[in-house]
């Protein structure tokens, strides 16, 4: 009997996986078309350097890069290894969200559209220091939703969430430009942090602001030890935030239990 569930276990996490490598393709093309304001339904897969429509074989997810050896069947130019690297993160943490939430379908499609929309603006603004309001306004509406409707808590966490998070960073994009006259965060990042609010919470907003400040941080230190940034250099902080999410959902519950532990446990 154990063994059985253990086997049906292996098959529905395999399930999953596909479907977050099917996911991660979607994903591909709302990061390539999103920022060019084109359609993400038509036409079809295309090689972006000489325009050959992908047959079916060529749009497997990760399975094509590899038969393809990295390479446009047709004009043998490389293909961006941006495109396998989308897909097994989408398909990775589409397992993990499954195991933690899979007691939950609900919350499991809930947390994968947020982790999803993360995802996308990982990349677009990566590249493009653009975070479209095509998802993240959408997305704090949802979250707002998910606390409603999928958890059955009062929406008013997810609220004070989505308007402290938001309002914090407007607040530093504000000051910033008062005290040095130049932008030094753009209005996305105050919209991106209000849909983590709106999904995680008021409570774990300091743990992505923290995690977030972190990992910018040494990003920027990294480059400028590199030669490849200078002081004044323009870093998109959306990617940031979004692997702060991230650690927020995944390990927010046990980061909090630590900083409790060390702050009071004594006293306790």
């Amino acid at each position: 009997m154990l063994y059985y569930q253990h086997l049906t276990s292996f098959w529905i996490d395999l399930i999953v996986f596909i479907v977050g490598l099917c996911i991660g393709s979607f994903l591909n093309v709302v990061i390539v078309r999103l920022p060019k304001k084109e359609s993400i339904i038509s036409p079809g897969s295309k090689c972006p350097k000489c325009g050959h429509r992908l047959r079916w074989w060529e749009n497997i997810p990760l399975i094509s890069f590899i038969i393809l050896k990295g390479r446009c069947s047709k004009c043998s130019e490389p293909i961006s290894i941006q495109y396998p690297i989308v897909e097994l993160i989408t398909a990775i943490l589409s397992v993990c969200l499954w195991l933690k939430y899979h007691f939950n379908i609900y919350m499991f499609l809930g947390y994968l559209y947020f982790v999803c929309s993360l995802i996308a603006i990982f990349f677009i603004d990566l590249k493009h220091h653009i975070i479209p309001d095509v998802i993240s306004l959408p997305g704090i509406v949802i979250g707002i939703l998910m606390f409603a409707v999928v958890q059955g808590l009062s929406p008013k966490e997810s609220l004070i969430g989505a308007v402290v998070g938001a309002g914090i960073f407007e607040l530093i994009r504000l000051g910033y430009f008062f005290v040095t006259k130049r932008e030094g965060m753009g209005f996305g990042d105050v919209k991106l942090m209000g849909m983590i609010g709106a999904f995680l919470g008021w409570l774990y907003i300091p743990i992505v602001i923290f995690f977030s400040a972190l990992i910018g941080t040494i990003y920027a230190f990294l480059l400028m030890f590199l030669n490849k940034a200078k002081r004044d250099t323009r870093i998109p902080y959306g990617p940031f935030l979004a692997i702060a999410a991230l650690i927020a959902l995944f390990f927010g519950p046990q980061i909090l239990a630590f900083y409790r532990d060390l702050m009071f446990g004594r006293w306790f």
